[in-house]
Formats: structure tokens, C-alpha cells, sequence
């Protein structure tokens, strides 16, 4: 049923792990992978690529962010300060790795960029924290908006139970993996559309907010300023609620080697997704404030719902649905993508073989899809939205911030690596310094759930000893790794 993927070693032979057998050249170097190997095709064209980040960056963000991002700053007007200066952020953000994705032409996103720049125990390190962390929390916070969501429409004059909520986003996390593991060009197709109902759910919102500015609704946005004071305590935890809103950009770096025509594409499929995303973002948000006032948003569970049901009558039913597909989208870009993370990790040998096998028939990495599933689960039914949030903001941004320093580091250290698309140094320079401060705030702000994400994030060097370094492993340990 499986095959082992050919397997390319990091571009331009910086650094080699020999611990993975049957290493092949890269599916971007031009030379032919040998015969009988199943590889991952290239199937994601420029509006596919478009699909994946604008489908994965707007999800629940949109529909939950902005409570905690008022909530944190203490008025509208800063809050949608805060709403702009993210959006410019992710743009940043997003030209570097559209720099990184034409110089570096792997799958991997943040692993394989670390892995290029700072070597294998830094990149081991990532990829442990995005698979104990990062992926399931993040799957389980998205997949509770969906849950929530989509009863929505059955529970109009109740509260929702949160059984029932845990429970039908675990069906809805079970169909996203099987999708994933069925087809990759299916769930692109699923993908597309599901962006197209974002972006028209998106404009429900918009096209009446912009008919109340018409109208004169401006009562919100008196003395916009006025409120109570952000304080240093409040506003890194604004700042993780709009970035997290936002997050996503970098999605299509993690699958690369998929890419038509990657030189032109990643950078095309980047900067188009992000300006639509970040437009759309704050015109959403002033939507909001021309009918709902701050104090009324921070009580809704649902600001998306509560402002349709003002301003739409029965119509504002049709709100939730197109509000849980977008969410349902989200999940699926989610999935799609940082399976190949370990895919390609495992093709280093930093995680067990099987879960770089592919599908004979179905050209899907199935097993590491489906390594996902358990620990979503967990995750699912053993914490609350708004601390998973905060739990995995710190180990996202830190490595992000990682990231991006790496792509300094390397203008220095190889210089003649070929670069189609190149950004002015002072963006990688104002963004990593940005999530790195971001990320120190946090420690101070919020010490416990950062200080447990810190914890778990340094678990990942004795277990790279363990499980890399450590040659003379028993017989059984071996199996276990699938070597």
C-alpha cells in the first residue's frame, strides 16, 4: 500500500543526515528519481496556491479575534490599530518566506528552513513542538469554532451544550483526515470552494457595515480612543490574538516541491492573499463596530452572528453555515499543509520512517496525516479555546521569529545561493525582532501558559539525543522508530 517517498537531503549540501536510507536527488534538482519511487506531484497551481493561504489564514480568526483583541486593548480605535498593524506584520512575514520558498525550492516550511540556516537540532526541536503542540492545538482551536458554528443555527435561543460542540468537531476533524488522506486533488478542489465561501461570508459582513457608514452609524466611533488603557500586561496578548487571526501566509512554503512554477508563484500567491486578506480584515471589523458596541462584542460568543441577527432578520441563519465552512477550510489547509512538515522531517530522519511513505494509488502522505488525529483529540477534549490560544502563540512565533533570522543569517553565510525573489533587509530585520519581542512580553504577561509551552519546547533537545544522536539503540528501540 505504502512506498517510501524519494527523499532529497537539504539543498546545496550545507549539512546531511545519514540516517535516513535511500536518499534520492531533490524533485526540484532535475534529476530523475529513481525508478518505482512514489513522489508527491506537483499539483498546486498559482489559484490553488491562492486557495491554500487565503483559505487557511481566514477562518475562525475573523469570528473569534476580535473579543480578544478589544478585550486587550481596551477600545475600538486601538483595537483596530491593532487589526492594521498585524495585517502589515503578516505582510512581512509573508515576503520573507516568499524569499526563503524561491531559494530554498523544499517542502518543510519552518523546518526546513531552520534546518538549512541553524542545522538539524534547532530544526529537530521545531518539528517536535509543532507535532506535541503547535498542529493539534492549533487544529483543536479552529475545529471548536466549527463545532460552535455550525450548531449554532439549532441552539438560536439556548446555550449550546459543550458535549455536543466537542463532539461534532470531532466528526468534523475525522473528515478533514480522511479527505486529506483520500486526495490531494479533491481536497485542493474542497479547498477552493471553501475559500470562495470565506470570502463571501466575509462580504455579508462588509456590505452592510459599509450601508450603515453610509447611513450615518458612526456612534461607535466617537471618542474611539477612549476606554480603558492598554497596558503592557494586555497588548502582546492582543498582538498573538490578531497575529493568530492572520496566521497562515505561510502555509504554501510547506509544500513547495508541490508548487507549479514555484519562483513565480509563491511570491504571486502570497502578495494577492495577503492584500485581500488584510482589506478584508479591517473592513470586517469597522462592519462590526457600526452596529455592535465594544461592551455588547466582549459578551457575544458569536460577534458574526450577533451582527447578522441585527441586521439581517431570518436571513442572519445563513451566517453560521457559511461561517463553519469557512472554518471547516481553514482546518483542511491546516492539515494539508503541515503534514509534509513531517513528511519531509521524516525524510531527514528526524521522525519515524513510515511517516514518510506515500500512498501507492492515492499519492497521499496517509501516515502523516493520520499521526495527527489522536493528538487533536487530546487536545480537543482537555482544554478551553482562548488558553489553547495563548499556549501555542509562544512556540509558533518564537520559531517563526527563528525563521526569519535565519534568512539574515544566510544572506551572510552563503551569499551566491540563487535568489529570484529578494526583500530589503529591513523587513526580515523588523519582523523577527518583532516576534521575538512579542514572544519575551508573553513570558511576562502570561507566565504560566508560556511558561508551560517553554517547558514542553525544551523536552525537544534530550529527545533529539534520545531518538537521533544515540547510536547504539536495543533492537526493540529500533522497531519502535520504524528503522
Amino acid at each position: 500500500m505504502f512506498r517510501k517517498a524519494a527523499a532529497p537531503t537539504v539543498s546545496n549540501g550545507s549539512y546531511l543526515q545519514g540516517q535516513a536510507n535511500g536518499k534520492l536527488s531533490s524533485l526540484d534538482s532535475g534529476e530523475p528519481a529513481q525508478e518505482g519511487k512514489v513522489v508527491l506531484k506537483k499539483k498546486v497551481t498559482l489559484l490553488r496556491g491562492i486557495s491554500i493561504i487565503i483559505g487557511t489564514i481566514i477562518g475562525a480568526g475573523i469570528f473569534i479575534s476580535p473579543k480578544g483583541i478589544l478585550k486587550n486593548t481596551g477600545s475600538v480605535g486601538m483595537s483596530l490599530t491593532v487589526w492594521t498593524v498585524c495585517g502589515v506584520l503578516s505582510l512581512f512575514g509573508a515576503l520573507c518566506y516568499a524569499e526563503l520558498g524561491t531559494c530554498i525550492k523544499k517542502s518543510g516550511g519552518h523546518y526546513t528552513y531552520i534546518l538549512e540556516a541553524f542545522g538539524p537540532l534547532p530544526a529537530f526541536v521545531r518539528v517536535w513542538v509543532e507535532l506535541l503542540i503547535i498542529r493539534p492545538a492549533a487544529t483543536a482551536v479552529i475545529s471548536l469554532a466549527f463545532g460552535r458554528y455550525i450548531l449554532e443555527p439549532f441552539f438560536m435561543q439556548c446555550e449550546i451544550p459543550e458535549l455536543a460542540i466537542k463532539l461534532i468537531t470531532a466528526v468534523g476533524i475525522t473528515l478533514v483526515m480522511v479527505l486529506n488522506s483520500t486526495s490531494v486533488s479533491w481536497s485542493a478542489r474542497i479547498q477552493m470552494f471553501l475559500t470562495f465561501c470565506k470570502l463571501v461570508a466575509i462580504l455579508i459582513i462588509i456590505v452592510p457595515g459599509v450601508i450603515q457608514l453610509i447611513k450615518g452609524e458612526t456612534q461607535h466611533f466617537k471618542n474611539a480612543f477612549a476606554g480603558n488603557d492598554a497596558s503592557v500586561m494586555g497588548l502582546p496578548l492582543a498582538f498573538y490574538s490578531g497575529m493568530y487571526a492572520y496566521s497562515g501566509w505561510f502555509y504554501l512554503n510547506f509544500v513547495t516541491e508541490e508548487v507549479e512554477n514555484p519562483e513565480k508563484n509563491i511570491p504571486l500567491a502570497i502578495c494577492i492573499s495577503m492584500i485581500i486578506v488584510t482589506v478584508g480584515y479591517v473592513l470586517t471589523n469597522v462592519a462590526y463596530f457600526t452596529t455592535i458596541s465594544a461592551g455588547e462584542l466582549l459578551l457575544s460568543k458569536a460577534v458574526a452572528v450577533t451582527f447578522a441577527e441585527r441586521l439581517m432578520g431570518n436571513f442572519s441563519l445563513a451566517v453560521p453555515v457559511f461561517v463553519a465552512l469557512s472554518c471547516f477550510g481553514s482546518m483542511n489547509g491546516g492539515v494539508f499543509a503541515v503534514s509534509r512538515m513531517f513528511f519531509v522531517a521524516s525524510r531527514e530522519g528526524h521522525l519515524p520512517e513510515i511517516l514518510s511513505m506515500i500512498h501507492v494509488r492515492k499519492h497521499t502522505p496517509l501516515p502523516a496525516v493520520i499521526v495527527l488525529h489522536p493528538l487533536t483529540m487530546i487536545m480537543l477534549f482537555n482544554g478551553d479555546l482562548y488558553s489553547l490560544l495563548n499556549f501555542l502563540s509562544f512556540a509558533r512565533w518564537l520559531f517563526i521569529g527563528l525563521v526569519v533570522a535565519g534568512l539574515i543569517y544566510l544572506r551572510y553565510k552563503r551569499p551566491d545561493m540563487p535568489r529570484p525573489f529578494k526583500v530589503p533587509l529591513f523587513i526580515p530585520a523588523l519582523f523577527s525582532f518583532t516576534c521575538l519581542f512579542m514572544v519575551a512580553l508573553s513570558l511576562y504577561s502570561d507566565p504560566v501558559n508560556t511558561g508551560i509551552g517553554f517547558a514542553i519546547t525544551l523536552t525537544g533537545i534530550p529527545a533529539y539525543y534520545l531518538f537521533i544522536v544515540w547510536d547504539n539503540k536495543p533492537k526493540w528501540f529500533r522497531k519502535l522508530l520504524g528503522k
